[in-house]
């Protein structure tokens, strides 16, 4: 089942002709179990939970699939091409929409309005308004204001925690 909210890009590519790849992973998302295609969309949606039903078709050859196993399915709807990925805690919404801080080459950030693509997990692709490999702040970005100077935690800094076990401490703006 996916959320009827997803069902207009799904039905959009079915309707171009697109064949929509599905993998089956195991209870813990971490092994890959079959590849196969959606098959089909049932055509109503359950209104106590707001999901609708699919069914995909997996050929099966190596067996690894059996009747009532529990898998994790993964639709992929589209590939965006060009596009940049950041954590969601990147993206703030308030007046001028959905907006990042964008860090410049002089450790000041700018206020940059975005347009959201697909999310998946704790990241989310960015459509319009930031290009792949400019750099977004993630913490600390209620204390911003554009034109502050930001301090950029290293490379060589850790990150699992500092000497003497305490935690390390976040980037201060």
């Amino acid at each position: 089942t996916l959320p009827e909210d997803d069902l207009p890009r799904i039905m959009q590519r079915l309707s171009a002709g697109a064949v929509l790849p599905v993998t089956a992973y195991d209870r813990s998302m971490t092994t890959k179990i079959a590849e196969g295609r959606l098959a089909t969309v049932d055509n109503q949606i359950d209104t106590t939970t707001g999901t609708v039903k699919l069914k995909a078709e997996f050929d099966n050859k190596d067996q690894t699939l059996f009747p009532n196993q529990f898998v994790n399915a993964r639709l992929l709807v589209d590939t965006l091409a060009g596009v940049a990925v950041v954590p969601r805690a990147a993206v703030l919404h308030g007046a001028p929409g959905d907006y990042v801080y964008v860090v410049g080459p002089d450790d000041t950030v700018s206020i940059r309005k975005v347009e959201t693509g697909p999310a998946e997990g704790e990241r989310i692709a960015i459509r319009a308004g930031l290009e792949p490999g400019e750099r977004v702040v993630v913490d600390g970005t209620d204390r911003l204001r554009d034109g502050a100077r930001v301090h950029i935690a290293g490379a060589g800094q850790r990150t699992t925690g500092a000497p003497g076990g305490q935690p390390p401490k976040p980037a201060q703006p």
